[in-house]
């Protein structure tokens, strides 16, 4: 959000999730983490962008073209999307989900970004 910046709490996670994406073992755990750090990022422009260049890293390093092209087009939206207010809540951020497909929040992170 615009002039806001990301609560520590919520940073917390934020960074977590991004630290267990680059720690964990098999690209499926990668792959959940990072989703999870999306979700988390979405209202904020920089962290959400963060977010989507390293899903485009993992794509790049897995091979994996079209999940890194469809990257590359989130990489280009999320800031203006996140800044303006104009992102699917809950959406995990993938290539295989919609661009703008709402999805349901895991309740563990509907309550982190409830008390912000």
């Amino acid at each position: 959000m615009i002039g806001r910046p990301m609560p520590a709490r919520v940073r917390a996670s934020y960074r977590a999730e991004m630290r267990a994406a680059r720690t964990a073992v098999t690209p499926e755990a990668r792959w959940r983490h990072l989703e999870r750090a999306h979700i988390i990022s979405q209202p904020w422009p920089w962290p959400h962008t963060r977010n989507h260049l390293a899903m485009f890293a993992l794509a790049v390093a897995q091979r994996d073209r079209r999940e890194a092209f469809g990257q590359v087009i989130r990489i280009i939206v999320a800031a203006p999307g996140s800044a303006l207010g104009r992102y699917p809540e809950g959406n995990t951020g993938r290539a295989t989900v919609g661009l703008t497909q709402p999805m349901p929040v895991p309740d563990d992170l509907a309550a982190l970004l409830r008390a912000t």
